[in-house]
Protein backbone atom coordinates (compact mmCIF):
# COMPACT_ATOMS: atom_id res chain seq x y z
CA UNK A 1 0.00 0.00 0.00
CA UNK A 2 1.33 3.41 -0.88
CA UNK A 3 2.57 5.35 2.14
CA UNK A 4 0.52 8.48 2.86
CA UNK A 5 2.35 11.77 2.71
CA UNK A 6 2.14 13.95 5.85
CA UNK A 7 0.34 17.27 5.47
CA UNK A 8 3.36 19.30 6.59
CA UNK A 9 5.46 17.61 3.89
CA UNK A 10 2.92 18.54 1.24
CA UNK A 11 2.91 22.14 2.41
CA UNK A 12 6.70 22.24 2.31
CA UNK A 13 6.72 20.95 -1.27
CA UNK A 14 4.13 23.48 -2.41
CA UNK A 15 6.03 26.31 -0.72
CA UNK A 16 9.28 25.24 -2.41
CA UNK A 17 7.69 25.06 -5.87
CA UNK A 18 5.96 28.43 -5.48
CA UNK A 19 9.12 30.07 -4.13
CA UNK A 20 11.14 28.59 -6.97
CA UNK A 21 8.80 30.00 -9.57
CA UNK A 22 8.73 33.36 -7.84
CA UNK A 23 12.47 33.64 -8.48
CA UNK A 24 12.02 32.60 -12.13
CA UNK A 25 9.27 35.19 -12.63
CA UNK A 26 11.47 37.89 -11.10
CA UNK A 27 14.28 37.03 -13.53
CA UNK A 28 11.76 37.01 -16.37
CA UNK A 29 10.50 40.49 -15.50
CA UNK A 30 14.03 41.89 -15.47
CA UNK A 31 15.14 40.29 -18.74
CA UNK A 32 11.92 40.76 -20.75
CA UNK A 33 11.85 44.58 -20.63
CA UNK A 34 11.56 46.07 -24.12
CA UNK A 35 11.86 42.57 -25.56
CA UNK A 36 11.32 42.04 -29.28
CA UNK A 37 11.40 38.97 -31.52
CA UNK A 38 15.16 39.54 -31.86
CA UNK A 39 15.37 39.27 -28.06
CA UNK A 40 13.15 36.19 -27.96
CA UNK A 41 14.94 34.36 -30.79
CA UNK A 42 18.60 35.46 -30.42
CA UNK A 43 18.95 37.32 -27.10
CA UNK A 44 20.23 40.33 -29.08
CA UNK A 45 23.55 38.43 -29.34
CA UNK A 46 24.69 39.80 -25.95
CA UNK A 47 24.92 36.71 -23.71
CA UNK A 48 28.14 36.19 -21.68
CA UNK A 49 29.70 32.90 -22.81
CA UNK A 50 30.40 31.64 -19.29
CA UNK A 51 26.77 32.03 -18.29
CA UNK A 52 25.61 30.19 -21.40
CA UNK A 53 28.08 27.36 -20.69
CA UNK A 54 27.05 27.02 -17.05
CA UNK A 55 23.36 27.13 -17.87
CA UNK A 56 23.77 24.62 -20.71
CA UNK A 57 24.97 22.00 -18.22
CA UNK A 58 21.74 22.35 -16.27
CA UNK A 59 19.61 22.47 -19.42
CA UNK A 60 21.15 19.17 -20.60
CA UNK A 61 20.58 17.47 -17.26
CA UNK A 62 16.84 16.98 -17.31
CA UNK A 63 14.61 15.22 -14.80
CA UNK A 64 15.37 12.09 -16.80
CA UNK A 65 19.07 12.37 -15.93
CA UNK A 66 18.30 13.10 -12.28
CA UNK A 67 16.19 9.96 -11.94
CA UNK A 68 17.42 7.51 -14.58
CA UNK A 69 21.21 7.89 -14.55
CA UNK A 70 21.71 6.88 -10.86
CA UNK A 71 19.53 3.82 -11.54
CA UNK A 72 21.66 2.76 -14.51
CA UNK A 73 24.28 1.29 -12.21
CA UNK A 74 21.90 -1.52 -11.23
CA UNK A 75 21.91 -2.92 -14.77
CA UNK A 76 24.94 -1.60 -16.69
CA UNK A 77 27.22 -0.39 -13.87
CA UNK A 78 28.97 2.90 -14.76
CA UNK A 79 29.43 2.06 -18.45
CA UNK A 80 27.34 5.13 -19.37
CA UNK A 81 30.62 7.04 -18.85
CA UNK A 82 31.83 5.55 -22.16
CA UNK A 83 29.07 7.48 -23.90
CA UNK A 84 29.93 10.60 -21.87
CA UNK A 85 33.57 10.43 -23.01
CA UNK A 86 32.30 10.35 -26.58
CA UNK A 87 30.33 13.48 -25.76
CA UNK A 88 33.59 15.44 -25.32
CA UNK A 89 34.75 14.70 -28.87
CA UNK A 90 31.26 15.50 -30.12
CA UNK A 91 31.27 18.93 -28.44
CA UNK A 92 34.68 19.73 -29.95
CA UNK A 93 33.33 18.81 -33.40
CA UNK A 94 30.31 21.06 -32.90
CA UNK A 95 32.49 23.95 -31.68
CA UNK A 96 34.94 23.89 -34.58
CA UNK A 97 32.89 22.54 -37.50
CA UNK A 98 29.26 23.57 -37.04
CA UNK A 99 29.48 26.81 -35.04
CA UNK A 100 31.75 28.54 -37.61
CA UNK A 101 29.19 27.75 -40.30
CA UNK A 102 26.26 29.06 -38.26
CA UNK A 103 28.04 32.29 -37.30
CA UNK A 104 29.35 32.88 -40.83
CA UNK A 105 25.82 32.69 -42.22
CA UNK A 106 24.41 34.75 -39.28
CA UNK A 107 21.58 32.24 -38.77
CA UNK A 108 18.56 32.67 -36.50
CA UNK A 109 17.65 29.02 -36.89
CA UNK A 110 20.21 26.47 -37.99
CA UNK A 111 17.83 24.79 -40.45
CA UNK A 112 17.82 27.83 -42.70
CA UNK A 113 21.27 26.58 -43.77
CA UNK A 114 19.52 23.66 -45.48
CA UNK A 115 17.38 26.09 -47.43
CA UNK A 116 20.40 28.04 -48.67
CA UNK A 117 22.38 24.91 -49.44
CA UNK A 118 19.78 22.50 -50.88
CA UNK A 119 16.38 24.09 -51.35
CA UNK A 120 13.05 24.86 -49.75
CA UNK A 121 11.87 21.27 -49.31
CA UNK A 122 15.11 20.26 -47.60
CA UNK A 123 14.74 23.30 -45.33
CA UNK A 124 11.14 22.52 -44.37
CA UNK A 125 11.89 18.82 -43.94
CA UNK A 126 14.81 19.46 -41.59
CA UNK A 127 12.78 21.90 -39.50
CA UNK A 128 9.83 19.50 -39.38
CA UNK A 129 12.01 16.64 -38.15
CA UNK A 130 13.40 18.94 -35.45
CA UNK A 131 9.91 19.93 -34.34
CA UNK A 132 8.88 16.27 -34.11
CA UNK A 133 12.11 15.16 -32.40
CA UNK A 134 12.26 17.97 -29.87
CA UNK A 135 8.59 17.73 -28.96
CA UNK A 136 8.83 13.97 -28.32
CA UNK A 137 12.11 14.24 -26.40
CA UNK A 138 10.92 17.17 -24.27
CA UNK A 139 7.65 15.40 -23.51
CA UNK A 140 9.46 12.29 -22.29
CA UNK A 141 11.79 14.34 -20.10
CA UNK A 142 9.11 16.52 -18.56
CA UNK A 143 6.88 13.51 -17.95
CA UNK A 144 9.37 12.36 -15.31
CA UNK A 145 9.11 15.40 -13.07
CA UNK A 146 5.33 15.53 -13.37
CA UNK A 147 5.01 11.87 -12.35
CA UNK A 148 7.35 12.31 -9.37
CA UNK A 149 5.65 15.46 -8.13
CA UNK A 150 2.33 13.69 -8.58
CA UNK A 151 3.62 10.76 -6.50
CA UNK A 152 5.06 12.80 -3.65
CA UNK A 153 2.71 15.78 -3.49
CA UNK A 154 -0.39 15.98 -5.63
CA UNK A 155 -1.78 12.43 -5.27
CA UNK A 156 -2.15 13.06 -1.54
CA UNK A 157 -4.10 16.23 -2.32
CA UNK A 158 -6.39 14.46 -4.77
CA UNK A 159 -5.16 16.56 -7.73
CA UNK A 160 -5.56 14.75 -11.09
CA UNK A 161 -2.41 14.20 -13.15
CA UNK A 162 -3.84 16.27 -16.02
CA UNK A 163 -4.21 19.27 -13.70
CA UNK A 164 -0.64 18.87 -12.44
CA UNK A 165 0.76 18.81 -15.98
CA UNK A 166 -1.36 21.75 -17.13
CA UNK A 167 -0.31 23.93 -14.19
CA UNK A 168 3.40 23.13 -14.55
CA UNK A 169 3.43 23.89 -18.29
CA UNK A 170 1.40 27.05 -17.71
CA UNK A 171 4.03 28.31 -15.26
CA UNK A 172 6.80 27.69 -17.81
CA UNK A 173 4.79 29.48 -20.50
CA UNK A 174 4.33 32.48 -18.21
CA UNK A 175 8.00 33.11 -17.46
CA UNK A 176 9.26 32.41 -21.00
CA UNK A 177 6.63 34.21 -23.09
CA UNK A 178 8.28 37.64 -22.89
CA UNK A 179 12.07 37.41 -23.00
CA UNK A 180 12.42 34.00 -24.63
CA UNK A 181 16.04 32.90 -25.05
CA UNK A 182 17.40 35.98 -23.25
CA UNK A 183 15.40 35.04 -20.15
CA UNK A 184 16.52 31.40 -20.39
CA UNK A 185 20.23 32.24 -20.32
CA UNK A 186 19.70 33.75 -16.85
CA UNK A 187 17.10 31.32 -15.51
CA UNK A 188 19.23 28.35 -16.62
CA UNK A 189 22.12 29.70 -14.55
CA UNK A 190 19.90 29.87 -11.46
CA UNK A 191 18.44 26.43 -12.15
CA UNK A 192 21.88 24.86 -12.63
CA UNK A 193 22.98 26.21 -9.24
CA UNK A 194 19.84 24.72 -7.65
CA UNK A 195 20.35 21.39 -9.44
CA UNK A 196 23.92 20.78 -8.32
CA UNK A 197 23.29 22.08 -4.81
CA UNK A 198 20.46 19.55 -4.51
CA UNK A 199 22.57 16.72 -5.96
CA UNK A 200 25.47 17.38 -3.59
CA UNK A 201 23.12 17.57 -0.59
CA UNK A 202 21.58 14.20 -1.49
CA UNK A 203 25.04 12.62 -1.92
CA UNK A 204 26.07 14.08 1.45
CA UNK A 205 22.99 12.57 3.14
CA UNK A 206 23.62 9.13 1.60
CA UNK A 207 27.29 9.22 2.62
CA UNK A 208 26.20 10.16 6.14
CA UNK A 209 23.77 7.23 6.31
CA UNK A 210 26.61 4.92 5.24
CA UNK A 211 28.70 6.24 8.13
CA UNK A 212 31.51 7.35 5.81
CA UNK A 213 33.52 10.47 5.19
CA UNK A 214 33.70 11.87 1.67
CA UNK A 215 37.21 10.44 0.98
CA UNK A 216 36.04 7.04 2.28
CA UNK A 217 33.01 7.20 0.01
CA UNK A 218 35.20 7.96 -3.02
CA UNK A 219 37.39 4.95 -2.24
CA UNK A 220 34.35 2.72 -1.67
CA UNK A 221 32.82 3.73 -5.02
CA UNK A 222 36.08 3.00 -6.86
CA UNK A 223 36.27 -0.47 -5.25
CA UNK A 224 32.61 -1.38 -5.79
CA UNK A 225 31.67 -3.95 -8.46
CA UNK A 226 29.24 -1.44 -9.98
CA UNK A 227 32.07 1.04 -10.70
CA UNK A 228 32.98 -0.81 -13.91
CA UNK A 229 33.20 1.79 -16.70
CA UNK A 230 34.69 0.06 -19.72
CA UNK A 231 33.61 -2.98 -21.74
CA UNK A 232 36.38 -3.68 -24.25
CA UNK A 233 36.04 -7.41 -24.92
CA UNK A 234 32.35 -8.07 -25.75
CA UNK A 235 31.57 -6.85 -29.28
CA UNK A 236 27.98 -8.07 -29.15
CA UNK A 237 27.11 -6.13 -25.99
CA UNK A 238 25.36 -2.78 -26.30
CA UNK A 239 27.85 -1.59 -23.67
CA UNK A 240 30.90 -2.24 -25.83
CA UNK A 241 33.28 0.73 -25.51
CA UNK A 242 33.49 1.66 -29.19
CA UNK A 243 29.73 1.40 -29.71
CA UNK A 244 29.10 3.63 -26.72
CA UNK A 245 31.94 6.07 -27.46
CA UNK A 246 31.05 6.60 -31.13
CA UNK A 247 27.36 6.79 -30.27
CA UNK A 248 28.20 9.51 -27.74
CA UNK A 249 30.04 11.49 -30.43
CA UNK A 250 27.15 11.36 -32.86
CA UNK A 251 24.48 11.88 -30.19
CA UNK A 252 26.12 15.21 -29.32
CA UNK A 253 26.60 16.23 -32.95
CA UNK A 254 22.92 15.57 -33.65
CA UNK A 255 21.19 16.37 -30.35
CA UNK A 256 23.31 19.49 -29.74
CA UNK A 257 24.93 20.61 -33.00
CA UNK A 258 21.87 19.94 -35.18
CA UNK A 259 19.31 20.85 -32.52
CA UNK A 260 17.84 24.35 -32.55
CA UNK A 261 17.13 24.13 -28.83
CA UNK A 262 20.76 23.67 -27.81
CA UNK A 263 22.31 25.82 -30.54
CA UNK A 264 19.94 28.73 -30.03
CA UNK A 265 21.63 29.53 -26.72
CA UNK A 266 25.08 29.28 -28.22
CA UNK A 267 24.06 31.63 -31.02
CA UNK A 268 23.27 34.32 -28.42
CA UNK A 269 26.99 34.73 -27.63
CA UNK A 270 28.68 37.92 -28.81
CA UNK A 271 31.11 36.22 -31.20
CA UNK A 272 32.13 32.87 -32.65
CA UNK A 273 35.17 32.68 -30.35
CA UNK A 274 33.00 33.14 -27.26
CA UNK A 275 30.52 30.54 -28.51
CA UNK A 276 33.38 28.06 -28.99
CA UNK A 277 34.67 28.71 -25.46
CA UNK A 278 31.15 28.16 -24.19
CA UNK A 279 30.74 24.87 -26.09
CA UNK A 280 34.12 23.39 -25.05
CA UNK A 281 33.67 24.38 -21.40
CA UNK A 282 30.20 22.92 -21.31
CA UNK A 283 31.34 19.72 -23.03
CA UNK A 284 34.08 19.04 -20.50
CA UNK A 285 31.85 19.91 -17.50
CA UNK A 286 29.17 17.48 -18.63
CA UNK A 287 31.41 14.47 -17.87
CA UNK A 288 32.00 15.05 -14.13
CA UNK A 289 28.34 16.05 -13.80
CA UNK A 290 27.22 12.61 -15.00
CA UNK A 291 29.93 10.94 -12.91
CA UNK A 292 28.31 12.48 -9.84
CA UNK A 293 24.92 11.01 -10.76
CA UNK A 294 26.40 7.55 -11.36
CA UNK A 295 28.35 7.76 -8.09
CA UNK A 296 25.09 8.52 -6.30
CA UNK A 297 23.64 5.36 -7.82
CA UNK A 298 26.56 3.25 -6.54
CA UNK A 299 26.19 4.76 -3.07
CA UNK A 300 22.46 3.97 -3.04
CA UNK A 301 23.18 0.34 -3.95
CA UNK A 302 25.78 0.19 -1.15
CA UNK A 303 23.13 1.54 1.21
CA UNK A 304 20.97 -1.46 0.38
CA UNK A 305 18.41 0.22 -1.86
CA UNK A 306 16.67 -2.47 -3.87
CA UNK A 307 14.99 -0.42 -6.58
CA UNK A 308 16.10 -0.80 -10.18
CA UNK A 309 16.44 1.66 -13.03
CA UNK A 310 14.17 4.71 -12.66
CA UNK A 311 12.89 3.63 -9.22
CA UNK A 312 16.25 3.55 -7.39
CA UNK A 313 16.50 7.21 -6.32
CA UNK A 314 12.74 7.88 -5.91
CA UNK A 315 12.49 4.77 -3.73
CA UNK A 316 15.22 6.12 -1.44
CA UNK A 317 13.56 9.53 -1.30
CA UNK A 318 10.19 8.02 -0.43
CA UNK A 319 11.71 6.24 2.58
CA UNK A 320 13.60 9.31 3.78
CA UNK A 321 12.50 12.46 5.51
CA UNK A 322 12.26 16.10 4.53
CA UNK A 323 16.05 16.48 4.63
CA UNK A 324 16.22 14.38 1.44
CA UNK A 325 12.82 15.14 -0.06
CA UNK A 326 13.38 18.91 -0.16
CA UNK A 327 16.68 18.86 -2.12
CA UNK A 328 15.29 16.09 -4.34
CA UNK A 329 12.26 18.21 -5.22
CA UNK A 330 14.44 21.24 -5.91
CA UNK A 331 16.75 19.12 -8.06
CA UNK A 332 14.15 17.53 -10.31
CA UNK A 333 12.22 20.78 -10.70
CA UNK A 334 15.41 22.63 -11.66
CA UNK A 335 16.55 19.89 -14.02
CA UNK A 336 13.22 19.42 -15.70
CA UNK A 337 12.22 23.03 -16.10
CA UNK A 338 15.60 24.14 -17.45
CA UNK A 339 15.18 21.69 -20.33
CA UNK A 340 11.42 22.12 -20.83
CA UNK A 341 11.52 25.92 -21.01
CA UNK A 342 14.26 25.94 -23.65
CA UNK A 343 12.38 23.30 -25.64
CA UNK A 344 9.24 25.44 -25.75
CA UNK A 345 11.27 28.48 -26.78
CA UNK A 346 13.17 26.70 -29.56
CA UNK A 347 10.01 25.05 -30.90
CA UNK A 348 8.35 28.46 -31.06
CA UNK A 349 11.38 29.92 -32.84
CA UNK A 350 11.57 27.14 -35.42
CA UNK A 351 7.85 27.23 -36.11
CA UNK A 352 7.77 31.01 -36.65
CA UNK A 353 11.02 31.32 -38.61
CA UNK A 354 11.31 27.98 -40.45
CA UNK A 355 7.76 26.79 -41.01
CA UNK A 356 5.89 30.08 -41.28
CA UNK A 357 8.77 32.29 -42.47
CA UNK A 358 7.62 35.25 -40.34
CA UNK A 359 10.50 36.04 -37.98
CA UNK A 360 9.30 39.61 -37.37
CA UNK A 361 5.65 38.82 -36.52
CA UNK A 362 5.34 39.23 -32.73
CA UNK A 363 1.65 38.27 -32.67
CA UNK A 364 2.40 35.00 -34.45
CA UNK A 365 5.22 34.30 -31.98
CA UNK A 366 2.91 34.81 -29.00
CA UNK A 367 0.16 32.61 -30.50
CA UNK A 368 2.65 29.91 -31.47
CA UNK A 369 4.20 29.88 -27.99
CA UNK A 370 0.76 29.32 -26.44
CA UNK A 371 -0.24 26.71 -29.04
CA UNK A 372 2.95 24.68 -28.54
CA UNK A 373 2.50 24.81 -24.76
CA UNK A 374 -1.00 23.33 -25.11
CA UNK A 375 0.30 20.63 -27.48
CA UNK A 376 3.02 19.89 -24.92
CA UNK A 377 0.38 19.12 -22.30
CA UNK A 378 -1.59 16.87 -24.65
CA UNK A 379 1.47 14.83 -25.64
CA UNK A 380 2.59 14.37 -22.02
CA UNK A 381 -0.81 12.87 -21.22
CA UNK A 382 -0.52 10.59 -24.27
CA UNK A 383 2.97 9.48 -23.29
CA UNK A 384 1.71 8.47 -19.85
CA UNK A 385 -0.52 5.94 -21.58
CA UNK A 386 2.25 4.59 -23.83
CA UNK A 387 5.41 4.56 -21.67
CA UNK A 388 6.74 1.12 -20.69
CA UNK A 389 10.55 1.30 -20.98
CA UNK A 390 13.46 3.03 -19.26
CA UNK A 391 12.94 6.70 -19.94
CA UNK A 392 16.46 7.62 -20.99
CA UNK A 393 16.68 4.66 -23.37
CA UNK A 394 13.34 5.68 -24.86
CA UNK A 395 14.67 9.15 -25.57
CA UNK A 396 17.81 7.93 -27.32
CA UNK A 397 15.86 5.33 -29.32
CA UNK A 398 13.53 8.06 -30.55
CA UNK A 399 16.58 10.21 -31.27
CA UNK A 400 18.01 7.48 -33.48
CA UNK A 401 14.93 7.44 -35.68
CA UNK A 402 14.02 11.13 -35.85
CA UNK A 403 17.39 12.87 -35.65
CA UNK A 404 19.05 10.49 -38.10
CA UNK A 405 17.73 12.28 -41.22
CA UNK A 406 19.03 15.59 -39.83
CA UNK A 407 22.48 14.05 -39.48
CA UNK A 408 22.34 12.86 -43.08
CA UNK A 409 21.11 16.23 -44.40
CA UNK A 410 23.78 18.32 -42.69
CA UNK A 411 26.55 15.82 -43.44
CA UNK A 412 25.63 15.83 -47.13
CA UNK A 413 25.53 19.62 -47.25
CA UNK A 414 28.87 20.11 -45.53
CA UNK A 415 30.88 17.16 -46.90
CA UNK A 416 29.91 17.33 -50.57
CA UNK A 417 29.48 19.94 -53.29
CA UNK A 418 26.62 18.07 -54.94
CA UNK A 419 23.03 19.30 -55.17
CA UNK A 420 20.23 16.83 -54.36
CA UNK A 421 16.95 17.00 -56.25
CA UNK A 422 14.98 18.96 -53.71
CA UNK A 423 11.63 17.27 -54.43
CA UNK A 424 12.99 13.88 -53.32
CA UNK A 425 14.38 15.06 -49.97
CA UNK A 426 11.17 14.70 -47.88
CA UNK A 427 10.58 11.16 -49.14
CA UNK A 428 14.19 10.15 -48.38
CA UNK A 429 13.99 11.54 -44.84
CA UNK A 430 10.75 9.65 -44.17
CA UNK A 431 11.94 6.40 -45.78
CA UNK A 432 15.30 6.25 -43.97
CA UNK A 433 13.91 5.73 -40.42
CA UNK A 434 11.46 3.14 -41.78
CA UNK A 435 14.29 1.22 -43.46
CA UNK A 436 16.31 1.38 -40.23
CA UNK A 437 13.39 -0.01 -38.27
CA UNK A 438 13.01 -2.85 -40.77
CA UNK A 439 16.74 -3.66 -40.63
CA UNK A 440 16.63 -3.70 -36.83
CA UNK A 441 13.62 -6.03 -36.81
CA UNK A 442 15.13 -8.42 -39.39
CA UNK A 443 18.50 -8.52 -37.59
CA UNK A 444 16.76 -9.31 -34.32
CA UNK A 445 14.72 -12.08 -35.96
CA UNK A 446 17.64 -13.70 -37.80
CA UNK A 447 20.61 -13.13 -35.51
CA UNK A 448 19.14 -12.14 -32.16
CA UNK A 449 20.97 -8.80 -32.27
CA UNK A 450 19.21 -5.53 -31.42
CA UNK A 451 20.72 -2.23 -32.53
CA UNK A 452 21.33 0.30 -29.77
CA UNK A 453 22.52 3.88 -29.99
CA UNK A 454 24.40 3.05 -33.22
CA UNK A 455 21.00 3.22 -34.94
CA UNK A 456 21.53 6.97 -35.19
CA UNK A 457 24.69 6.55 -37.28
CA UNK A 458 23.06 3.99 -39.58
CA UNK A 459 20.04 6.24 -40.10
CA UNK A 460 22.23 9.20 -40.99
CA UNK A 461 24.34 7.10 -43.36
CA UNK A 462 21.27 5.82 -45.22
CA UNK A 463 19.95 9.38 -45.62
CA UNK A 464 23.36 10.55 -46.87
CA UNK A 465 23.64 7.74 -49.45
CA UNK A 466 20.09 8.28 -50.70
CA UNK A 467 20.72 12.02 -51.11
CA UNK A 468 23.91 11.25 -53.03
CA UNK A 469 21.99 8.88 -55.32
CA UNK A 470 19.50 11.61 -56.33
CA UNK A 471 22.04 14.43 -56.58
CA UNK A 472 23.95 16.06 -59.43
CA UNK A 473 27.39 17.62 -59.67
CA UNK A 474 25.92 21.11 -59.78
CA UNK A 475 27.94 23.36 -57.48
CA UNK A 476 26.02 25.09 -54.66
CA UNK A 477 26.29 28.77 -53.86
CA UNK A 478 29.76 29.82 -52.76
CA UNK A 479 28.68 30.98 -49.36
CA UNK A 480 27.12 27.62 -48.57
CA UNK A 481 29.91 25.39 -49.74
CA UNK A 482 31.71 22.89 -47.58
CA UNK A 483 33.45 24.29 -44.54
CA UNK A 484 37.11 23.36 -44.57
Amino acid sequence: MKKSVPLHTIMWMIAIILGYFAVLFAISRLTARRATNETFFRGNRQSPWYMVAFGMVGASISGVTFVSVPGMVTSIDMTYMQTCLGFILGYIAVAFILLPLYYRLNLTTIYSYLGQRMGVRAYKTGASFFLLSKMIGAVVRFYVVCMILQQFVFDAMGVPFAVTVSCMVALIWLYTRGGGIKTLVWTDTFQTICLFTALLLIIYKVVGQLGMTIPEAVSAIAADEHSRMFVMDDWVSKQNFWKQFLSGVFIVIVMTGLDQDMMQKNLTCKSLREAQKDMCTYGVAFVPANLLFLSLGVLLVMLGESGVSDSLLPGFVERSGLSVLIPFTIGIVAASFSSADSALTSLTTSYCVDIRGRAGDEQLRKRAHLMISILFVVMILLFRLLNSTSVIDAIYTICGYTYGPLLGLFAFGMLTHRMPRDRFVPYICIASPLVCYAIDAITWHLAGYRFGYELLMMNGALTFLALFAVSSSETPLAECQTVS
